[in-house]
């Protein structure tokens, strides 16, 4: 439900959109936590009490297996897309809008809204920072790696763009100042992002 939501949510909402009665969530989620699947948080509100807020953790390995995304959708629409510098720049502008979506939901410090995003889609990110509006990131686990394998230029220029636009909901005057793909079966692609505006 974390994957599908793509950004943190407390143990009621869960419960809801499950069906189920919040005390065996939270129950859940504590075996969760503890498996090392999810991150609990408690989050300040303007009035009352903190609130749990659960997102997947980074590294999170569900079933046991590295995460994966839609397969085999995404290895049909790869390969039907030419590798030309026109279509390539539409594919990242379709990233960048998709990356807009994705990021209009996270919540709090940029940092913590990319890594949430980052991780909600399996890439396992690793961050570096912030310090002096840098943020580094290299990603553990490229959740694309069939269809990045069969048309590699195409999936990275997708990626790309998704992360301009998850920086264009989070941060607004953060700049993608470093993109390196890397193989999608090892993963360890590199980010580094500049202007990051960090709360104090």
């Amino acid at each position: 439900m974390l994957s599908e939501l793509g950004r943190p949510a407390t143990t009621p909402e869960l419960a809801e959109r499950l069906a189920l009665h919040p005390n065996g969530v939270r129950r859940q989620l504590g075996v969760l936590r503890e498996a090392g699947l999810v991150v609990q948080r408690q989050v300040r509100r303007s009035q009352g009490r903190p609130h749990d807020e659960w997102a997947v953790a980074p590294g999170a390995n569900p079933g046991g297996e590295r995460p994966t995304g839609y397969q085999a959708l995404a290895g049909w629409l790869a390969g039907a897309v030419p590798i030309t510098r026109s279509r390539l720049h539409e594919v990242e502008s379709a990233g960048r809008e998709i990356g807009r979506d994705l990021g209009a939901g996270a919540g709090g410090p940029p940092e913590r809204a990319i890594e949430d995003v980052l991780s909600a889609l399996g890439f396992q990110p690793e961050l570096e920072g912030p310090a002096n509006g840098r943020l580094g990131c290299r990603l553990g686990n490229c959740p694309y790696r069939d269809s990045a394998q069969d048309n590699r230029e195409v999936v990275c220029t997708l990626h790309r763009g998704v992360m301009q636009g998850i920086l264009d909901r989070v941060s607004a005057d953060a700049v993608l100042t470093r993109f390196v793909p890397h193989d999608p079966a090892t993963a360890g692609c590199e980010i580094e992002i500049e202007g990051l505006v960090v709360e104090a």
